[in-house]
């Protein structure tokens, strides 16, 4: 049975990215190369890819997180710091996994999968749809309008870059994500000066997973953090 996240994230990465199964066939190759000349999209990256096929059957990714504010006593509550696990059992095709999902712990506790027969890693939707209801809380809007903005963010208004990425010592080829989805929205006044949130993506095929780090960020004028929120591979666990 499906939980209320993963009916969540399934519709966060399924309609308004998937350019379809042969696209997503056709972009594999130029994924690999990190510094093609032509980059891969936005999509190819971060929903069309197997992000899982480079990692083992048995293997558990573990990803750090953390969210803080500098608002004194603010709307998202105090800093949070926590983890998130994914454990990886076989699925039914070679590139596919079914993944058990341990997300976050104790009272911070959020259900989540499991996944079955997933090509790619559903990390990346977890964060989102959690920052999601954390952030259409805090501005009394309508998530599902938050969220089309991102994905139309992702799909019209990002800018991928080639990057480095440090894993087990060593510099490999990785890819940056960069989107504003918010920005010139026809209602940000009412985004409480959050309306410059930045979302960055770094994914890299040599890192277990792809997916290395993800951040959402918005700073007030003078520069101060109305919110960074962020997790991260961690390669000591993973």
């Amino acid at each position: 049975m499906k939980t209320l996240a993963t009916a969540a994230i399934l519709a966060l990465a399924g309609t308004a990215l998937a350019a379809g199964p042969g696209r997503a066939q056709t972009a594999a190759p130029a994924v690999t190369r990190a510094n093609a000349d032509a980059p891969p999209t936005a999509a190819d990256l971060l929903f069309e890819q197997p992000q899982m096929k480079n990692t083992a059957p048995g293997s558990t990714l573990t990803y750090d997180y953390q969210r803080r504010s500098g608002i004194a006593k603010g709307p998202f509550g105090p800093p949070m710091t926590d983890e998130i696990k994914l454990r990886l059992e076989p699925g039914k095709k070679a590139d596919e996994r079914t993944i058990n999902v341990e997300m976050f712990s104790g009272q911070n506790r959020f259900p989540a999968g499991p996944f079955e027969d997933m090509p790619g890693n559903p990390v990346m939707t977890l964060f989102l749809e959690h920052h999601l209801i954390n952030l259409a809380r805090v501005l009394e809007a309508n998530p599902r309008y938050l969220k089309n903005a991102i994905r139309k963010g992702l799909r019209d208004r990002a800018t991928v870059t080639p990057t480095k990425v440090t894993y087990q010592g060593r510099e490999v080829d990785g890819w940056r994500v960069e989107t504003k989805p918010f920005e010139g929205d026809k209602l940000a006044d009412r985004m409480r000066g959050m309306a410059n949130m930045t979302y960055t993506f770094i994914t890299s095929p040599a890192v277990p997973g792809e997916l290395v780090s993800i951040e959402a960020q918005s700073k007030n004028a003078e520069g101060g953090e109305l919110l960074e929120e962020r997790l991260s591979y961690d390669q000591k666990a993973g």
